[in-house]
Parts: structure tokens; C-alpha cells; sequence
């Protein structure tokens, strides 16, 4: 999975009708969230397990039944824990095509005058049932699922304001704008660099710190410090080669940074649970079943 500026360039969707669905357990590629944003909203639902997740700034443990809701446009990322999770993109544009009675509504969503919370709350009966026709639909996607699915969003989004479940006007502060850039540029390096040998202080001179207030400063942001940030990017990468390429284990540990073999696998398999070898296998025995 490869950013601009940590923007994802996969599409969801088609053209006509922009909403994916995704089954994410622990067997699958993606199943770790690198940090990245999206011109899409995004509705996370947990069936299984936690997910500690970073929203800009945020920090949330997502938890069985949870439901968290990303705009457009916002910095997410995280580690699920033993998580079994779904996950529906969506282009809130599509509900606004040949849709008047709407319009001024959704147009306050899309230019966050109203700021859906995060976290949405699992003890409102409509809320529950409503969502569960969304990922049921897209999930099964049988005949009709487009209009199931569609009416499930506006559904959604017709409790949401009834309920208020928004922020009105959110605006980001200057020193958390600048915050999430100097984050960005440190995360942009490891991106283009991963490859090649990176220190702390190449890290920390991107973020323009010193590296002891940057190690802090990183660790806020994202759980980790920023060297398990880098082997976890590195971890994630060789796992994209391993399943893309036929390359020998040996050279995709070169591709991503790793001199030492031995060093690699142990890495991989403290982030995975498993060798790299494993992984592979696994993966081939999952897509036969």
C-alpha cells in the first residue's frame, strides 16, 4: 500500500457506486493500518477483539461491537489486537447526486460544519439495526444491495443528526496542524527511505526536533517509538513483496532495509507471530480454502 503524502490511491468502489466493504482478520495482508488518509469517510465495525487506533491526535481502543466513523480527509492509522474488523469506504458525494431534500445537510457534512464523532454509540436500538443492514448488504451484495446500501447510509446519517452524534465547526488549532504536518514529513522519509539505512537523528531532523524531545513527541502520536514504527513499515512492506513477488526471503529483507537476515525473520515474526516463510504459507493456504 504505497501513499502520497500518505493520501491512499486505491480506489473503492466504481465510478458510479464508490462504497467498498472489507473482512479484515489476522490472516489478512492488510490487517495492520499503516498512518494514511483518504478522500473517503470510512465506518469501522469491530466483531472481534481491540484496535488501538490513532485519529489525528486521538487515541481510541476500539472494542467488540464498537463503531467508529472517520471523515474524509482525516490522518488515521493504528494496530489491531487479536481483531477480527470490517470496514465500509465511502464517498459521502454519492448521496448527494440527483438529491435535493438533502442537500444542504450532507453538503454541512462534507464541508465539516458538522463533525461526526469518532466513536458512535452502540446503545441506540436504530443505530444498531441501521448499520447492520449496511455491512450485511454490501457484504452479501445480492440483487438490489445498491439501493440497501444507499438507504443504509442516509439511514445513518438521518439518526446521526437526529441524535446529534457531531461536533459543530471543528476547526484544528494552529500547533495541531502543525503537529500532524511534522508528523506527516517524518512518516513521508520512512516511506521513501525504508529501503536504505535510517537513524534516529535523519528522523528527527525531518521533524525539525531534537531527537530526545522527538522520541516523545512520536511516541504521543502514535503509540510507538520511532524505530518500532520503522521495523513495523518494514515489516508491513515485506509482507507486500512476499505476497506480490517471488522474490527469495533473503532479497525482500534487502529490499526493506534489512542487512542481516537473521535479524529480519526475528523482527518479522515479533511483529506477525510467525516467519516470513509462514506468513507465506499461511496466506497460500487461506486463499485455497
Amino acid at each position: 500500500m504505497k501513499y502520497f503524502d500518505y493520501k491512499e490511491n486505491k480506489q473503492h468502489g466504481t465510478f458510479d457506486f464508490p462504497i467498498e466493504f472489507y473482512h479484515v482478520t489476522p490472516s489478512h495482508p492488510r490487517y495492520n493500518m499503516p498512518y494514511h488518509w483518504h478522500t473517503e469517510c470510512e465506518i469501522i465495525r469491530i466483531l472481534e477483539g481491540e484496535f488501538l487506533l490513532s485519529i489525528n491526535e486521538e487515541k481510541i481502543t476500539a472494542r467488540k461491537n464498537d463503531l467508529i466513523f472517520i471523515h474524509d480527509g482525516i490522518f488515521h492509522g493504528g494496530i489491531p489486537k487479536n481483531c477480527i474488523y470490517e470496514c465500509i469506504v465511502f464517498d459521502m458525494k454519492l448521496l448527494l447526486k440527483q438529491n435535493h431534500a438533502c442537500t444542504k445537510q450532507i453538503q454541512d457534512i462534507v464541508n465539516k460544519n458538522k463533525v461526526i464523532r469518532h466513536i458512535l454509540p452502540t446503545n441506540i436500538g436504530d443505530l444498531k439495526v441501521c448499520c447492520n443492514y449496511l455491512f450485511e448488504s454490501m457484504k452479501s451484495k445480492k440483487t438490489g444491495y445498491e439501493f440497501i446500501t444507499q438507504g443504509s447510509l442516509y439511514h445513518l446519517l438521518g439518526i446521526i443528526l437526529e441524535h446529534e452524534l457531531y461536533i459543530r465547526n471543528s476547526k484544528f488549532t494552529k500547533k495541531t496542524e502543525q503537529r500532524i504536518l511534522q508528523f506527516k514529513k517524518v512518516l513521508s522519509l520512512i516511506e521513501t527511505e525504508y529501503s536504505n539505512p535510517i537513524s534516529l537523528e535523519d528522523l528527527s531532523k525531518a521533524a525539525g526536533m531534537t531527537p530526545k524531545y522527538f522520541c516523545r513527541f512520536f511516541f504521543e502520536m502514535s503509540n510507538k517509538t520511532p524505530i518500532e514504527y520503522l521495523n513495523f513499515y518494514r515489516i508491513e512492506s515485506a509482507c507486500d513483496q512476499l505476497i506480490t513477488t517471488d522474490l527469495p526471503v533473503t532479497e525482500i529483507a534487502l529490499n526493506c532495509g534489512f542487512n542481516d537476515l537473521s535479524y529480519f525473520i526475528k523482527t518479522f515474526k515479533k511483529h506477525k507471530g510467525i516467519t516470513p516463510k509462514q506468513y507465506l504459507k499461511s496466506l497460500l493456504y487461506n486463499t485455497n480454502q
